[in-house]
């Protein structure tokens, strides 16, 4: 498979940042990963590389799939949580950017602030790959078209429905949906939409693609025929606070076996996980034939990998 994008050195913080193609060219490696895992062909296109991995936030499935990623690629990862570098309160994240960037190959972030990867990229010379931030979460958009592609055969015409909060996740699958010519759909409550610049990208997006970007308040309109049915939590981390109260908002949104009744038959579950069951979703629809939810939390480490393999190393495979 001859790469006639090359992403060298490109730092993945938001996928409006990319063009159709180069999506393209990420996913068809994750593909490419997956088939060499499966066969046991080894693929160290990373040998004798490093990553640091910085984490502000706790992390099952970005530490775990970061890690085993970069180890399967022959390099090294590097966890360094937000206490072993006292980001923004003992030094700058320019000067740490700029000091990682002289021991090590690529930087993944796990962060609060967008800003901060942000800055990361902007002061730092190696790749910066956004694990997750406030504002968007590419590398969970990747392994989830990589999984709807591997489930419904396309992601051109799909019809992609996400209910709950309108928030990173959110972002991220509204951008790389639309950019690859699905047709996206958001149903949140009042309040809790999407940012508006999002919005915009993600409509200027589909009418490049052929795809389509739908905005709706009612989620038995959206889910209507829908070939995918996503959610996450209604409280990300650090809105704690908030919980009790978005539980009572959120609770017309919830995924349960009433609501999915109005999509296809052969319509696929996805949640990014950790899932709160019995609320965002229940169990009988988590638990389902129609869910792919571990497929999808797997696919994290073969979209990762490609990701690596095509900024860090620049790889033509």
């Amino acid at each position: 498979m001859n790469m006639v994008v090359s992403l060298a050195g490109r730092d993945i913080l938001c996928l409006q940042d990319f063009t159709r193609e180069e999506l393209e060219t990420i996913l068809k490696t994750a593909e490419m990963m997956k088939i060499w895992n499966k066969i046991g062909k080894p693929h160290r296109v990373l040998e004798g590389k490093t990553l640091a991995m910085i984490f502000q936030k706790p992390s099952t499935r970005t530490r775990i799939s970061f890690e085993v990623g970069i180890y399967q690629l022959g390099g090294y990862g590097l966890y360094l949580n937000a206490q072993d570098l006292q980001l923004r309160r003992g030094e700058t994240i320019a000067d740490t950017a700029r000091v990682l960037s002289r021991y090590v190959d690529g930087i993944m972030a796990r962060v609060f602030d967008h800003q901060d990867v942000v800055d990361l990229a902007k002061y730092g010379s190696v790749p910066v790959i956004n694990g997750l931030s406030d504002f968007s979460h590419p590398c969970q958009a990747l392994a989830d078209y990589m999984t709807i592609k591997e489930k419904k055969g396309r992601i051109e015409g799909i019809k992609v429905v996400y209910v709950g909060d309108g928030n990173n996740v959110c972002h991220s699958l509204m951008i790389a949906g639309t950019k690859l010519g699905a047709n996206v759909v958001v149903a949140t409550p009042e309040g809790y939409e999407p940012d508006a610049k999002v919005i915009k990208w993600a409509e200027k997006n589909a009418a490049e693609s052929g795809g389509s970007f739908e905005l709706l308040h009612d989620p038995v309109q959206a889910v209507k025929d829908a070939d995918v049915i996503y959610t996450d939590v209604w409280a990300s981390m650090g809105q704690e606070a908030e919980a009790e109260e978005r539980r009572k908002i959120f609770m017309p949104f919830q995924v349960n076996k009433d609501l999915v009744k109005h999509a296809k038959k052969d319509y696929i579950f996805m949640h990014c996980l950790p899932a709160h069951r019995g609320e965002e979703v229940t169990d009988d629809v988590v638990d389902s034939p129609n869910s792919v939810v571990f497929d999808e939390a797997e696919n994290r480490l073969h979209a990762q990998k490609a990701a690596m393999a095509l900024v860090m190393g620049g790889i033509k495979l």
